[in-house]
């Protein structure tokens, strides 16, 4: 049984994407690094998904916890985002929005965005200036004028951002981000910045009315100090925790069976290594390490640090 799993990112091509994250290829918005559909790479489970996976190993890749909160559907996805423009302006619906107005089975989107590189000036928006009304927001979007009560945020590397669902919100050109967020890919576009519509970028009026909420906004946390080899959560909810671990020397982690740890570098190399499996990682790379592995290490090439993500138990 694999300890360690190394996934075959998804990649998307959005109008709105830049070149860093497949350099030499067309303008690239998103890699889908660990998600659902991603295939493994290698070992005994190559080509099959993560999905796949969970529903035949579900404790084993899981965690029984992970298990009786989301069954064997895999909880989480987490993108890579690399911004040359501005996205739509969008909103998330919650998880009994999402069972309301798309079916059973459907979950909502709470996600965290964690600033990987900044232009100077960069910005995003994450919510809808202070005072505004329900009735206001509603003109607004029924109107195309909701990009007049938007908050602009200004980032930098090391920012993170968490958006509940009902945020009105869009990143800004020049930023380079990490996104761990539900296993939902439900967005409703209000607005779009007056690109044409066609059949991959539609809006969302009368569902964007009946989710996005006034009052929500998203608080920008600036990376917490950070010792050479030191653990520090960025956010944490019921559906993540999302937690930055630094590494100039080995350090050792534990899924204690409960979750698996998604992880990806962000600055460095370093290699993985649980029993006698090893995998070694560059900057932007990702491996996922399974709830049955348990205790595994993170051992630096060079001094590095880690988004390590995974569904604790509450």
């Amino acid at each position: 049984m694999p300890k360690l799993l190394q996934l075959n990112p998804e990649y998307r091509d959005y109008v709105w994407g830049g070149a860093r994250l497949k350099p030499g290829s067309a303008p690239i918005a998103e890699a889908w690094v660990v998600y659902a559909e991603d295939r493994v790479a290698a070992g005994p489970w190559a080509g099959q998904t993560l999905g796949e996976i969970a529903q035949h190993s579900g404790p084993v890749l899981l965690g029984e916890p992970v298990m009786k909160r989301t069954g064997t559907q895999f909880p989480l996805l987490i993108k890579l985002l690399d911004c040359a423009q501005w996205l739509s302006l969008q909103v998330h619906p919650n998880d009994e929005q999402a069972r309301r107005l798309e079916g059973p089975g459907f979950f909502g989107k709470t996600e965290t965005w964690h600033v990987l590189e900044a232009e100077p000036g960069a910005q995003l928006i994450a919510g809808l200036k202070p005072g505004t009304s329900a009735e206001t927001l509603a003109a607004a979007i029924r109107g195309g004028t909701i990009i007049d009560l938007a908050q602009y945020l200004p980032v930098k590397a090391g920012d993170s951002i968490f958006m509940r669902p009902g945020t009105v919100h869009a990143l800004g050109p020049g930023l380079l981000m990490y996104e761990v967020q539900q296993s939902s890919d439900l967005t409703y576009r209000i607005w779009d910045w007056n690109r044409p519509q066609t059949g991959r970028r539609v809006s969302h009026i009368d569902k964007s009315l009946s989710v996005a909420d006034p009052a929500a906004v998203g608080a920008v946390r600036p990376l917490p100090a950070l010792a050479a080899n030191d653990r520090q959560t960025l956010a944490a909810c019921q559906y993540f925790t999302l937690d930055m671990v630094t590494a100039s020397e080995t350090q050792t982690l534990n899924t204690g069976g409960a979750t698996f740890h998604a992880l990806t570098v962000i600055g460095g190399q370093a290699e993985v290594i649980c029993g006698d499996e090893r995998v070694m990682l560059q900057r932007l790379e990702s491996v996922l390490v399974p709830a049955a592995s348990e205790r595994y290490e993170l051992r630096p090439i060079t001094p590095c640090r880690v988004l390590k993500a995974s569904v604790e138990p509450v």
